[in-house]
C-alpha cells in the first residue's frame, strides 16, 4: 500500500508534457467566425509550438491535482503578518459579479452609471467617517499606490507654498518597506528614525531631524512590530509645528476601527488597503485598492477622479466624475480597481458600524492572546500589548539549537498551516511576524499555538528535523533566492 501512494504522490506531480501521447485529443476548437488577419513579420514568429496530445480526463485531472497544491485561506490557516491573506466572503465575490457592476465599462458616460457612481460615492464618506478626515480618493490601486499619491500631494502643497526646500521625509525603521521607496521615487531625501527601547519612535532623534527642510513623515500606525506608537500625539505635533506633512500609513488599520480615527490625530494624509481592511483576495499582487484619505491642507490636491454629489433641477441626486483642483493627476487609467471597491463597500454593509468596530476588538484580542500563549516557547522582543499582530523573534532558537525563523517556518507547512511573515521587520533578529486576524476563531488558534509549542519542542530535541522541513511537499527546501530572482513560470521545452 505505501508503494501505490508513492507513486500516486509523484504522478501528481507529472508534467502535461509527460503524459502526452500521440493522437489524443482532449479539446476541439469549432470554426472561427472572425476573418483571418494578417500575421507578424515571420523572424518573430515560432516555427514549431510543442503542445501536449491528453485526453480530457488527463487535462482535467493534471490541473485539479495542481490546483490542489496551491495554499490559500480556504484550506487553512494563514497568519501571514502586515499585509495578511484576509477573509474573503463569498458574498462579496457575488455582489461584484453582479451585472450592474461586472459589466460596465470605465468610459461610459455618468448618467448610465450613476448606481456604480452612488456606491463610490458612498464608500468615500464611508472612508472620510471611519478616518476622522476631510476628503477621499478612490483612484489608486493598492497601497503602494496610495503611498504614492500621498507624497505626490505633500510635494504639491509645499510647491504651491513656496517651500521647495523641503526635501526631506522622515520615515521611522518600523514602517512599511514601501514607504522610504515611494518617498525616493517623489524626489525627496530619507532619514531613518530609529525606534526606543519600547518600540515607539524615539522622540529624540526626532527633535534632532526636523528643520526648515522637513517636507513631512511617513509613520506606520500600529507599526510593523505591531504596536501601538505611544509617543504618537508628540510625534504629530513635533513634525506639523515644524511644517511638515503627516502621512500614515494606514495597511494595519483593522487594528483602529471604531477605535481611533488618524484624522483626529492631526494626521493629513493616509490611504486604507481595503484588499486588506475591507476584503479583498490580494494574494499573488492584485488586484488591491488603495484610497487616499485627506485632511483640510492636502483636499485641493487629491488624485482624479473623485466622485462628486450634487442636486438636479427636479431635486434629484446626480453622481458625477469630477477632478480637483489642483490634483496631482490620474494614478492609472480610470477610477480604481472597481471590483475591489465593490467588495468593500459590500463587507461595509454587512457588518455596520457595530460590525466594523468589532474588527479591531477581534483582531486586537486574537493577537494577545496568541502572545500570552508563546512568550514562553519564543523570545518577544517588545514584551508589551501589542495590536493585530504580534512579532517574535526565534533567536532563543537559533542561539540554543541553531534553528533559525526560517526552519520554524518551513516546518509550520508540514503542520498545513502557512508560515508567518519572517526576517520583517528587519530590525528584529529572526523575526516571526504573526497577525492572527479577526476572523479565526479561539479553536484555530488553540491549533496553532499547540503546533508552535510543539515546533519549539522539536528544536531542542532534533533540530535537524527542522534544517531539513519541510518533509511532506511537493517541493522540499528550496533556493528561495535563485526562485525569486529565477523563477520557472512555464514549461520548458529543453528540460
Amino acid at each position: 500500500m505505501s508503494t501505490l501512494l508513492e507513486r500516486l504522490s509523484q504522478d501528481r506531480r507529472i508534467l502535461l508534457m509527460d503524459r502526452s501521447a500521440s493522437g489524443r485529443v482532449g479539446a476541439t476548437v469549432s470554426q472561427s467566425d472572425v476573418p483571418a488577419q494578417p500575421l507578424p513579420d515571420e523572424n518573430l514568429l515560432r516555427q514549431t509550438l510543442d503542445f501536449p496530445e491528453v485526453s480530457e480526463n488527463d487535462l482535467v485531472r493534471y490541473f485539479s491535482q495542481l490546483s490542489q497544491l496551491n495554499f490559500s485561506i480556504d484550506h487553512n490557516f494563514y497568519p501571514l503578518g502586515s499585509c495578511t491573506m484576509k477573509y474573503n466572503p463569498k458574498i462579496d465575490d457575488e455582489v461584484a459579479g453582479m451585472p450592474g457592476f461586472s459589466e460596465t465599462h470605465p468610459l461610459q458616460p455618468d448618467a448610465t452609471v450613476q448606481g456604480a457612481l452612488r456606491l463610490m460615492w458612498e464608500l468615500q464618506q464611508r472612508l472620510v467617517e471611519i478616518t476622522g478626515m476631510k476628503g477621499c480618493s478612490l483612484a489608486p490601486m493598492a497601497g503602494a499606490d496610495g503611498e504614492f499619491a500621498g507624497i505626490l500631494m505633500a510635494r504639491a502643497y509645499h510647491r504651491d507654498r513656496g517651500d521647495t526646500k523641503r526635501n526631506k521625509v522622515l520615515i521611522p525603521d518600523s514602517a512599511h518597506g514601501t514607504n522610504p521607496a515611494t518617498a525616493s521615487m517623489c524626489g525627496f531625501e530619507v532619514i531613518t528614525l530609529p525606534s526606543d527601547a519600547n518600540g515607539n519612535t524615539d522622540l529624540e532623534a526626532l527633535r534632532f531631524s526636523v528643520g526648515d527642510d522637513l517636507a513631512g513623515l511617513m509613520i506606520t500606525l500600529p507599526s510593523t512590530l505591531g504596536l501601538f506608537d505611544s509617543n504618537i500625539l508628540e510625534v504629530v505635533k513635533i513634525v506639523r509645528d515644524a511644517g511638515g506633512i503627516v502621512y500614515g500609513d494606514g495597511a494595519n488599520l483593522n487594528a483602529l476601527l471604531g477605535r481611533v480615527k488618524l484624522g483626529e490625530l492631526g494626521f493629513d494624509v493616509m490611504h486604507s488597503n481595503l484588499h486588506k481592511t475591507f476584503t479583498q483576495p490580494h494574494g499573488g499582487g492584485g488586484p488591491g485598492a488603495g484610497p487616499v484619505i485627506v485632511g483640510d491642507r492636502l483636499l485641493p490636491y487629491m488624485p482624479t477622479p473623485v466622485v462628486n454629489r450634487s442636486v438636479d433641477a427636479d431635486g434629484g441626486e446626480v453622481y458625477s466624475l469630477d477632478a480637483p483642483v489642483r490634483t496631482v493627476g490620474r494614478m492609472g487609467a480610470f477610477h480604481g480597481n472597481f471590483g475591489a471597491l465593490v467588495r468593500a463597500y459590500a463587507y461595509m454593509s454587512t457588518l455596520g458600524r457595530e460590525g466594523i468596530a468589532n474588527i479591531s476588538r477581534d483582531a486586537v484580542i486574537n493577537a494577545n492572546y496568541i502572545l500570552s500563549q508563546l512568550k514562553e516557547h519564543y523570545h518577544l522582543p517588545y514584551d508589551r500589548t501589542c495590536m493585530h499582530e504580534v512579532v517574535f523573534s526565534a533567536r532563543n532558537l537559533r542561539r540554543d539549537y541553531g534553528v533559525s525563523a526560517l526552519d520554524v517556518a518551513k516546518r509550520l507547512i508540514d503542520y498545513g498551516i502557512h508560515p508567518p511573515t519572517m526576517y520583517f521587520p528587519l530590525i528584529v533578529e529572526e523575526a516571526l511576524m504573526i497577525e492572527p486576524t479577526e476572523t479565526e476563531s479561539k479553536e484555530t488558534l488553540d491549533g496553532f499555538i499547540e503546533v508552535m509549542r510543539t515546533i519549539a519542542q522539536e528544536a531542542e530535541e532534533s533540530p535537524d528535523l527542522l534544517h531539513n522541513a519541510p518533509h511532506d511537499t511537493p517541493n522540499t527546501r528550496l533556493n528561495e533566492a535563485l526562485a525569486a530572482r529565477r523563477p520557472y513560470l512555464r514549461w520548458r521545452a529543453d528540460e
